[in-house]
């Protein structure tokens, strides 16, 4: 058994995913523009990826932008079966690098569009809509329109499932009106718990809950804490932050990125780490 078989799976739509993913974010340059430093070196992170057992790799067409993901396309195509490609719509890059909303019909029809050529494919596994109202954490807005456009393009078969990203509790019961939504992808962590309540109401629903930035948000006290555990487990503070969110709730859905084949193994080895109740007891404080 590969070790991310321990993280074990869930249901995304028609999609089963096992509960550890990729993040391909990082392939691209310095601040997710441009191209990679060395293109082999992330076309390799890929590769072993899917080697190593996942199945479930998170992109966008506006990393890069467009660079993401043709170098999954570049080293992914053609696709495995059960691979699951969820992708993002809602954003566009600046010629200076800036993250800009992109979310009126026609911007989000063409996202679509540029997703399923530059991944070189007929239709997208999963959709999300990133809301763009706060960049750094959700912020109130309606989002009915965009959700219809993105539902009218499921209609013409060019998506199987949406999802939503950066999204408040009320967006989502407002989208759920229009469309049945699979998955949310919000930051979440140890520390930043904001979306405790909204975890376990997705999970009552079998909705994936996908939580990005693992070590986002950390003081250099709360850091220290997690060390502290890290070290107790013969671990790292990214395997133990890892394995606290696969522990949290069974519809978690960790996307842990790297550009790194070494850190890619670390990573996916968290789902083999056992968290006593002693140091489950001191990650939760350290959120408190």
């Amino acid at each position: 058994m590969a070790a991310i078989d321990k993280s074990g799976t869930f249901t995304l739509g028609s999609r089963t995913v096992k509960r550890l993913g990729y993040g391909a974010m990082q392939l691209a340059g310095p601040g997710v523009f441009g191209p990679p430093k060395d293109r082999n070196a992330a076309l390799a992170v890929l590769r072993e990826a899917l080697a190593a057992g996942v199945n479930h790799i998170d992109t966008s067409d506006f990393y890069g932008p467009h660079i993401t993901n043709q170098l999954i396309r570049e080293a992914l195509y053609p696709y495995r079966d059960d691979l699951t490609i969820v992708t993002k719509v809602g954003t566009r890059r600046g010629d200076d690098a800036s993250w800009l909303p992109a979310f009126s019909a026609q911007e989000l029809t063409q996202a679509v569009h540029d997703n399923l050529r530059n991944l070189q494919l007929d239709v997208l596994d999963v959709v999300n809509l990133r809301v763009m109202f706060g960049m750094s954490e959700p912020m109130e807005g309606s989002i009915e329109e965009q959700i219809a456009t993105l539902a009218e393009l499921q209609q013409q078969g060019l998506i199987r499932h949406i999802g939503l990203s950066n999204v408040t509790a009320a967006q989502l019961a407002e989208a759920q009106k229009v469309v049945s939504i699979v998955c949310v992808q919000n930051m979440y962590n140890i520390v930043h718990r904001k979306d405790d309540a909204l975890i376990d109401n997705l999970a009552r629903q079998n909705i994936g809950y996908v939580p990005f930035f693992p070590l986002g948000g950390f003081s250099p006290l709360q850091s220290s804490a997690l060390q502290a555990v890290a070290d107790e487990l013969e671990a790292t503070p990214m395997q133990v932050a890892l394995a606290w969110l696969l522990h949290r709730s069974p519809n978690i859905l960790p996307i842990p990125g790297t550009s790194s084949v070494a850190h890619l193994h670390q990573n996916l080895a968290a789902a083999e780490l056992i968290l006593p109740q002693e140091a489950l007891d001191t990650l939760n404080k350290i959120g408190e």
